[in-house]
C-alpha cells in the first residue's frame, strides 16, 4: 500500500484495495444536530472504516492529483483495476492492480505499475508487488467496521524485499489508519506510513494518504502528503485533487 504511492512521489525528485460494502451502516445513533447560521444540520460522528478501505483499494476508480514544485505543474494519474482471484504467497486472494502516470509540465516522467493483494469480508491485506519490489503484509488488527471520529490504530506491518526470494530485506513499516472530521457529514480517513524501520534515519520520510469520505464510506475527495528531512529541516509535499 505504501510502496507505490511513495515511488510516485520519489518521481518527482523530492526525497532521497470490489464495490463499496454497504453494510446498512447509516445509524440514527450516530448523527448528531448541529446548528449553522439558523440552519440545522446533522453531524455524522461515525464512520464505515472497512467499507471505505475497500472503496479505496478494490474497487475499480480513476483520478488525477495535482501539486506545483518550483513553478512546474505536476499531474499524477491513478488507475485502479480489480484483477479477481489470483495466488500470492501460497495463498488464494484478490487483487488490484494501480497504473500511476506522473506529468511534469504536460510530459510524461514517470510510470508505475503495482499490484495489491488482500481478502474480502473481512478486509485484510497481505501484500504489494511491483517491478522491483516484493512487499509482504502482516496484519495486526482488524479494520473496524465503523469508529468514531477521533479514533486510529494501527493495523499491519510491511515487510519489502527486492524480488519473491526474499534474500535481501529493503524495508519495513508500520502502517496505520486515523479518522477527523472534515465537515459535518464527512470525514478524513487517512493511512498512515511509518519511515522505513530499517534505517536509523530514513530520507523517504513518512507518506499519509487521506480519504473524504461520507457516512456510506464513499470517497468524494482524496490527498497524499509526504513529509521527509533536508538539510534545512522537515519539508513535506502535498498532492490534491485542485
Amino acid at each position: 500500500m505504501k510502496i507505490l504511492a511513495l515511488g510516485v512521489l520519489l518521481a518527482l525528485g523530492l526525497s532521497a484495495c470490489t464495490s463499496g460494502l454497504n453494510d446498512g451502516l447509516n445509524n440514527a445513533a450516530n448523527i448528531k444536530q448541529v446548528n449553522r447560521g439558523g440552519q440545522t444540520e446533522k453531524l455524522v460522528t461515525q464512520y464505515p472504516v472497512e467499507t471505505a478501505m475497500v472503496n479505496i483499494y478494490a474497487k475499480a476508480s480513476q483520478e488525477v492529483l495535482y501539486t506545483t514544485i518550483d513553478e512546474m505543474k505536476v499531474s499524477v494519474a491513478f488507475d485502479l483495476i480489480p484483477k479477481g482471484m489470483v495466488t500470492f504467497a501460497g495463498k488464494q486472494v484478490q487483487a488490484s492492480e494501480m497504473t500511476s502516470v506522473t506529468t511534469i509540465n504536460n510530459q510524461i516522467v514517470d510510470k508505475s505499475i503495482g499490484m495489491n493483494y488482500f481478502t474480502l469480508e473481512p478486509l485484510v491485506f497481505y501484500g504489494f508487488t511491483s517491478d522491483d519490489e516484493y512487499s509482504l503484509a502482516t496484519q495486526t488488527a482488524k479494520i473496524p467496521k465503523l469508529a468514531n471520529v477521533g479514533a486510529s490504530s494501527t493495523f499491519l506491518t510491511e515487510n519489502v524485499y527486492t524480488d519473491s526470494n526474499k534474500r535481501k530485506k529493503v524495508s519495513r513499516y508500520m502502517q496505520g489508519w486515523s479518522l477527523a472530521q472534515a465537515t459535518p457529514n464527512t470525514a478524513w480517513l487517512c493511512i498512515n506510513s511509518s519511515e522505513n524501520l530499517l534505517l536509523a534515519s530514513d530520507p523517504d520520510g513518512t507518506l499519509s494518504e487521506c480519504y473524504r469520505i461520507t457516512e456510506n464510506g464513499d470517497i468524494v475527495d482524496s490527498s497524499i502528503e509526504n513529509s521527509y528531512p533536508t538539510e534545512s529541516g522537515i519539508e513535506t509535499m502535498r498532492l490534491s485533487r485542485g
